[in-house]
């Protein structure tokens, strides 16, 4: 919200300065994002008239000017600027002025003309940005004036960085009545007076859209001249607002959308075809913009037509075909209030952000639409003329928000701020806000007016006596208690550790968001369970994320974009599923591309592969204590990993994860390189710690036993452990596997494998017996789970 401290204080009677006005505001909640002081320093400018113009003879691009400044004889001055011209008024710096940014201004030659003053752009008066040309003004500007007195300057434009809540402030007039509570003054707008009808033209107004629109105002005004120019006091509230002047239909919904909050719009009547009719779009329905583009809407958008077509997106932008231009003579003019929640998120979905959806989906007072248009038809007819015609009104009375009443009590105002605020003074923040009080047994019975959307509960009436009353005069106290200290688990490994260990093998940890875009989730295959947002922040951020890979992988394209070829990422974070609730699932995610290991002198480079990650994961599963209960299994792979170089991951038998090399479609489609790896795990299993446990050393010596298995291709290393295992129970004290075989003696699919036995029992020395009859049941379970045969 950006608004001029000029006008802000024809509004509101403030007493302070400028920058007390400033802490002021912040202080109360509307913070001051930026304050630009305009038009300072001004003495020696005037209003200059050019009345001759030449060629300079040594320059192509100057112009040797004669400039009335009112002083009876004429100056001159050599000018650059493309748009001086015989005829124009400008401001003029004279000789002795200073301008801002310390520019003094001399009598001086320009390739041997001499000069006696400057004429200036806006941006060298520092009023605007605007460094194209000359500041051309009216034509009836007073030759000779000071231009600071003829624009009301100097002034300040402030921009407030309002919070969703509060969209009574995004107009002057809502924004007046805080500024009188912080300084306990009065609002000074006079009451809209009803303008006079002169015309009988009238258009019908027909409500289908239900509680989305419940009340829609228009009226037609014939006869405007649209040659005529907007005076120059709107367009410098205008421009010190940040908008443009364009026409004095657009000029004066503009203003007025800034004065009271309430956006409207003009149709060009002559261009509509019988009843307004608000309606649901329908399905797959095109409407083509003011600026041209062509937004396809969703029976979710309201809509404003007439009988025969779509003439704007209510709430967002008005249409292309029903636009005012040069030509128009009658408009229609519109004031509606329409549900925030029926715009929420409509103007994003279309790429775009408003005015009016800002407003419009944050809220705005239902009682503003009458008050508006009465407004905006006050400036038309002043401005450009035309008979106004009666206005037409269609609401639904039972669908509009209704003022809440809430009950503050005395006691719990006391003890929430810690200070004691009279009742007194309560009366008068809540009287200076609008609001209705009225004793109630040990407190008050508040009232909110209809602006205020976000006076609900107790606590929000709490909020504005301190916003008010000033949070500088709330004593701060230094909260006293006992706090009882948890102790973590020593069963559980910390997410912190987790980190560390991470950070040690040479990860760097990232963070990204958790919304995603679903063209994105799409190219990952992930079209099942999503949870979509109702009121995304765009289109690229629609989606919650079902898995942290996507994003990830996005931050590490970003980093090899700039030139790290060797990159590390992890993250936890938390993934959704479709549920009711949600479903959240606490995950790991890592991500490694490049050289194996990092650029060293000690051996051959080499890429990474799957191994390598699977090594990552083995180093953070053994640092659990039970790396027996992890397993990885070739089946059951995912569309977005590679079939041939990836493996899902189980705990305790149940798929937690995968990992391996990202397939390659998906690669190209994401313009991956294809050594690119991931993994990703539920992260409850791997904070899972077996707890240590002291044992006896073995008073009897361990035995081992090689043995050589010629199973199938297909069968996995988990697969013949978990075998080996089952049939030897606790006298197997390890199982390693340290070769493997395929190729002449061994038959095709088939591959070989050869693992020590280490036995071992806890009462008596194991005998050759006992070691062969351990083999035999190895080989006999290999033999059963596995099809495995015993090699010579």
């Amino acid at each position: 919200m950006k608004f001029s401290e000029n006008w802000l204080r024809e509004l509101v009677e403030i007493k302070a300065d400028r920058a007390a006005l400033a802490h002021a505001l912040t202080m109360a909640g509307l913070e001051v994002e930026e304050l630009t002081v305009l038009g300072e320093q001004l003495s020696g400018v005037v209003v200059g008239e050019i009345v001759a113009a030449e060629k300079h003879p040594e320059a192509d691009r100057l112009q040797v000017c004669k400039v009335d400044a009112g002083q009876g004889e004429l100056l001159q001055i050599v000018c650059g600027a493309p748009n001086a011209r015989v005829g124009i008024k400008v401001p003029l710096a004279t000789v002795g002025a200073n301008l801002p940014g310390g520019i003094a201004i001399k009598a001086a030659k320009l390739r041997g003309v001499e000069s006696f003053g400057m004429l200036c752009s806006a941006k060298e008066l520092g009023i605007d940005a605007d460094a194209s040309g000359l500041l051309e003004l009216p034509l009836d500007a007073p030759v000779g004036k000071p231009l600071a007195d003829y624009l009301g300057l100097p002034d300040a434009a402030f921009e407030l960085k309002l919070t969703p809540n509060r969209p009574d402030c995004l107009g002057l007039v809502g924004l007046a009545h805080d500024v009188a509570a912080l300084f306990g003054s009065a609002v000074k707008v006079p009451e809209q007076k009803t303008a006079p009808v002169t015309g009988t033209v009238t258009r019908g107004i027909r409500l289908e859209a239900g509680a989305d629109a419940p009340r829609y105002l228009g009226r037609v005004i014939e006869g405007i001249d649209m040659a005529a120019r907007s005076p120059l006091w709107l367009v410098e509230r205008l421009r010190r607002s940040g908008l443009r002047s364009i026409s004095p239909v657009v000029d004066i919904t503009n203003y007025v959308m800034l004065e009271l909050g309430q956006p409207l719009h003009a149709f060009d009547n002559d261009k509509l075809d019988g009843d307004i009719v608000v309606r649901h779009a329908r399905a797959g329905e095109i409407v083509k913009l003011l600026d041209g583009s062509e937004a396809k809407v969703d029976p979710s958008f309201v809509l404003i037509a007439d009988e025969k077509k779509a003439l704007a997106v209510a709430g967002v932008m008005g249409g292309y075909d029903s636009r005012v231009t040069d030509d128009t003579r009658s408009i229609f003019f519109e004031a509606a209030h329409f549900a925030p929640a029926a715009i929420m998120g409509r103007a994003r979905k279309l790429g775009m952000h408003t005015d009016a959806s800002h407003r419009f989906e944050r809220g705005v007072d239902p009682e503003l639409p009458r008050r508006a248009l009465e407004r905006a038809t006050e400036l038309l007819l002043a401005i450009a003329g035309g008979k106004a015609g009666p206005v037409s009104v269609a609401e639904n009375l039972a669908d509009l928000p209704k003022p809440a009443t809430v009950a503050l009590r005395r006691a719990r105002l006391r003890r929430v701020l810690g200070v004691e605020v009279a009742d007194a003074e309560v009366l008068r923040i809540f009287t200076a806000l609008g609001m209705r009080i009225e004793p109630a047994g040990e407190g008050w019975q508040v009232t909110a007016p209809s602006s205020r959307f976000d006076i609900e509960r107790e606590e929000d009436l709490i909020e504005e006596v301190a916003r008010i009353f000033g949070y500088d005069n709330i004593p701060t106290h230094t909260p006293a208690g006992a706090l009882t200290l948890a102790i973590d688990p020593e069963a559980r490994i910390g997410e912190l550790a987790l980190r560390e260990q991470l950070a040690a093998r040479g990860y760097f940890e990232a963070v990204t968001l958790a919304f995603v875009g679903a063209d994105l989730l799409g190219r990952w295959g992930f079209d099942k369970n999503l949870v979509p947002l109702a009121n995304p922040l765009s289109a690229d951020l629609a989606v919650m994320r079902p898995s942290l890979l996507p994003a990830l992988i996005e931050a590490l394209s970003h980093n090899r974009a700039r030139q790290q070829d060797r990159v590390r990422l992890f993250e936890l974070g938390r993934t959704f599923a479709a549920g009711d609730p949600p479903l959240e699932t606490p995950s790991l995610a890592m991500v490694a591309c490049g050289s194996a290991r990092a650029e060293q002198w000690g051996e051959p480079a080499r890429v990474l592969d799957f191994y390598d990650l699977k090594g990552e994961l083995d180093a953070i599963v053994a640092w659990g204590g039970e790396p027996q209960r992890w397993s990885v299994h070739a089946d059951g792979l995912p569309g977005w990993l590679h079939p041939g170089r990836a493996a899902r991951v189980s705990f305790d038998g149940t798929t937690v994860g995968y990992l391996g090399a990202v397939h390659p479609q998906l690669a190209k489609a994401l313009d991956l390189a294809p050594d690119v790896h991931v993994l990703e795990l539920a992260l409850e299993p791997l904070l899972t710690r077996r707890l240590p446990a002291a044992t006896p050393v073995p008073r009897f010596p361990s035995v081992r036993r090689d043995i050589a298995v010629d199973l199938p291709e297909e069968v996995s290393w988990a697969q013949v452990e978990h075998a080996v295992r089952t049939s030897l129970g606790e006298r197997l004290k390890s199982l390693t596997l340290f070769d493997r075989y395929s190729g002449k003696g061994v038959e095709a699919g088939r591959k070989s494998l050869a693992m020590g036995l280490i036995l071992q029992d806890a009462s008596r020395t194991l005998t050759d017996i006992d070691a062969d009859q351990c083999v035999g049941d190895a080989v006999s379970a290999l033999e059963k789970a596995c099809k495995a045969k015993l090699r010579g």
